[in-house]
């Protein structure tokens, strides 16, 4: 029998992560740190606040017209050379593709089965039309992660705050 690792979260360390809800990233911006992936973008205000209520992915119009408008955000962010704003876009981005996709692959979005060990639902029970949503955010993610301007304030952002 196969050894699955169950998720990550069951074992969070809630006191050494990072990102705090209780820091305004705006008016301390040399606290937010770049991290892997989509990590803190649930966290971080007032970005989550701004950006998470536009992260919509249910239907591919859907997705359309959220990834655009988070897209046109993380444009405004890094024009005006908020770094943290235009990160935390970026990761709303990424989060609507790996959601999505979540979704494609896994019946309701539920990778785990918690009453069973968390034992692996089985793969390609999903719904076919988040494929295509998280198709859309994934573009728009790639747009945002090799934009020129971004690129510059991240690698600056890393020489300076890690």
């Amino acid at each position: 029998m196969e050894h699955r690792k169950a998720p990550s979260y069951l074992n969070f360390d809630k006191k050494n992560y990072p990102w705090k809800p209780d820091t305004d990233y705006r008016k301390q911006p040399q606290l937010y740190r770049v991290g892997k992936g989509e990590q803190g973008v649930l966290i971080c205000e007032p970005y989550k606040s701004e950006i998470g209520q536009f992260w919509r992915f249910r239907t591919p119009e859907i997705a359309i017209e959220s990834s655009e408008m988070i897209y046109k955000m993380f444009l405004g962010y890094i024009q005006e050379n908020d770094f943290v704003g235009g990160d935390m876009a970026r990761k709303y981005l990424q989060m609507g593709y790996t959601r999505a996709r979540r979704y494609a692959n896994y019946r309701g979005g539920r990778k785990y089965q918690k009453q069973k060990n968390y034992q692996l639902n089985e793969r390609g029970t999903g719904d076919p039309e988040k494929a295509k949503s998280a198709e859309i955010f994934y573009q728009k993610y790639k747009l945002a992660a090799a934009h020129a301007i971004y690129k510059h304030l991240k690698a600056d952002w890393q020489k300076r705050y890690g």
